[in-house]
């Protein structure tokens, strides 16, 4: 059995066992047919068995090179799933000989096998269901770390070097079925790499995940994605769901969020008869306008939309740390932060001014302000609770507490969180302003973030190995009680946790929490209305700066940004606000 028909066999399976509807005629394309006097691009055809991405697998690729590639001038991509479909060399052809689309290099590339031993007595391990329906960034680097550098590797047949664009505004990505989810999850994962997406018969459906796609379009900021969707009434409708009503679903969604976005339904099966008529007019729409570049709708999202200010996105202020954590504000709005493992302490002026305190930090990692004007900080390392007044002359507070993270309420109440590893359920202490420590509860896997309400009557807590943030009641001796699961937190395909850190509220009573997709932001009833993407790395903690208290500023890894919101922060050392009844 040759790989080519092993291939066309994965691709026909569903429509064996789960049956058709007859194929409908449509319509072929101009463009789709091999014109006079059009030059051809050349065709070539590779195999790529080295990656380390997905380990030990084999898959073929072709590239397509137009007749009019010269190599000075590096040139747009299209990269399909499934090899080569939809007429494309011949289209491209076309469509670049008519200046309806630019001079564009395609990349067609199978699914990776992992190849028996011995193909009499065993399978191939069939990766295309892993590769192309998970959620995740896995299979956008495989492309972008390995299978566009081996492209660049290759020459055409006269000797031309091959040289691709950079610029995710001159790529395009695209396939059928599950190698269309597998395009739009590139797309998704890494926006300014992969901007134009052609989607044929996705299969957004319960395989691997991507039924929550429609979901976290509704909630995520609008991404620069320009997406054309196609399927048909008669596609498949099966255990893990109904592709049709997926497809719906998901134009439903990008209408919603404020996507550019066009799609055709039709009535056909899960075949490629309707992808392929209307390929060459797909491929001419999610190019026009280029070079110019694909910008962000805007999204009807109210949650969302209340925060964000046109204009203001994240922007880079320090840099080249080794971790960041513990970001705090004063009652200047002036931010603090560690750099744990040099145990340094850096403090960003409301003008932007970033500056090293003298003091050594004692690896510290949670840091809250007191209405004392004091700063608080966990040092977990040395196991002490510390403060530093306007001197940076430092008390220790309490012994005893490998603490992560801190809050003090306006009464003077201080609670921290004790993480005790992953596994081993981890303590809330309360240190009273006398001095008296005592555990408020404990049963929580790595208790991390911790913050009040706005009227500072209940308790925020992040676990960080789960996808929960907890909440309690805030008893008048400063005890803990009512104690609940309450804020669902996505997590990304990669995790089984949404590694929760720090939080911190708004007046209105919006919560922010910094997990491993972003900002989630959740009303007061625990659920994420909207997620804010952030530029790179994990997001630790955050807080709410400035002389207005309205730019939330993040630790990412070994940076620090901030972005103006249309919001206030609510700081613990000012008087208790009670926001708005939440909408039920």
């Amino acid at each position: 059995m040759n790989k080519l028909f092993l291939l066309v066999l994965l691709l026909v399976l569903p429509v064996i066992f789960f049956g058709q509807a007859p194929a409908i005629k449509y319509d072929t394309d101009s463009a789709s047919i091999e014109q006079l006097g059009v030059p051809k691009g050349e065709i070539l055809k590779f195999t790529f068995e080295s990656s380390k991405i997905f380990p030990g697998t084999s898959r073929q690729y072709w590239v397509y090179v137009p007749a009019q590639y010269q190599p000075e001038k590096p040139a747009c991509v299209y990269i399909n799933q499934d090899g080569i479909q939809w007429k494309a060399p011949t289209v491209f052809d076309n469509l670049i000989y008519k200046h309806e689309m630019p001079v564009t290099i395609g990349i067609f590339i199978t699914p990776g096998r992992v190849v028996a031993a011995n193909a009499q007595t065993a399978n191939d391990r069939f990766n295309r269901s892993f590769e192309y329906d998970g959620l995740g960034d896995a299979y956008a680097r495989f492309l972008l770390e390995e299978i566009l550098p081996e492209v660049e590797k290759q020459k055409t047949s006269d000797g031309r070097a091959i040289r691709l664009s950079k610029n995710g505004n001159d790529r395009a990505i695209g396939g059928s079925s599950s190698g269309a989810v597998c395009a739009f999850t590139a797309a998704w994962e890494h926006p300014k790499e992969f901007t134009r997406v052609f989607s044929a018969i996705g299969t957004y459906i319960g395989l691997r995940g991507a039924e929550r796609y429609p979901t976290l379009i509704r909630k995520y900021e609008p991404k620069p994605i320009r997406v054309f969707l196609q399927d048909g009434s008669n596609d498949l409708n099966i255990y893990a769901g109904d592709w049709w009503m997926a497809n719906e679903t998901m134009e439903r969604a990008l209408t919603f969020a404020g996507y550019e976005h066009e799609h055709v339904w039709g009535a056909d099966g899960h075949n490629g008869n309707q992808g392929t008529s209307i390929f060459p007019a797909a491929m001419r729409w999610l190019w026009k306008g280029w070079p110019s570049a694909i910008t962000t709708g805007s999204s009807k999202n109210q949650f969302l939309s209340s925060i964000l200010i046109p204009g203001q996105d994240w922007e880079l202020i320090g840099e080249g740390y080794t971790f960041t954590e513990g970001t705090a504000a004063d009652a200047t709005g002036t931010v603090f932060f560690h750099d744990i493992p040099n145990s340094k302490t850096y403090k960003v002026s409301t003008d932007g001014k970033l500056s090293t305190l003298p003091v050594n930090a004692k690896k510290a990692s949670g840091t809250t302000f007191g209405a004392d004007g004091k700063r608080y900080t966990a040092a977990g390392g040395a196991k002490q609770i510390i403060s530093y007044d306007g001197n940076e002359k430092e008390t220790v507070m309490a012994d005893s507490i490998s603490g992560n993270d801190l809050v003090m309420a306006k009464n003077g109440n201080l609670y921290v969180t004790s993480p005790d590893g992953t596994e081993k359920p981890g303590k809330i202490y309360l240190i009273r302003p006398n001095g008296q420590k005592i555990i408020v509860d404990e049963g929580i896997k790595f208790p991390n973030g911790i913050t009040f309400t706005p009227d500072q009557t209940q308790l925020y807590v992040t676990e960080s190995t789960s996808h929960w943030m907890w909440i309690y009641s805030i008893n008048t001796d400063g005890t803990l009680a009512n104690k609940q699961r309450y804020g669902w937190l996505h997590v990304p395909d990669g995790s089984n946790n949404a590694w929760a850190d720090g939080l911190k509220c708004d007046t209105a009573g919006r919560v922010y929490v910094c997990t491993n997709l972003g900002i989630q932001v959740l009303d007061q009833l625990g659920r994420v209305n909207a997620i804010i993407p952030v530029p790179s790395g994990q997001v630790s903690n955050c807080c709410f700066g400035g002389v207005d208290f309205n730019i939330l500023y993040i630790s990412c890894n070994d940076k620090i940004y901030r972005r103006r919101l249309n919001t206030r922060g609510a700081n613990s050392f000012e008087n208790p606000y009670n926001p708005k009844i939440p909408n039920l």
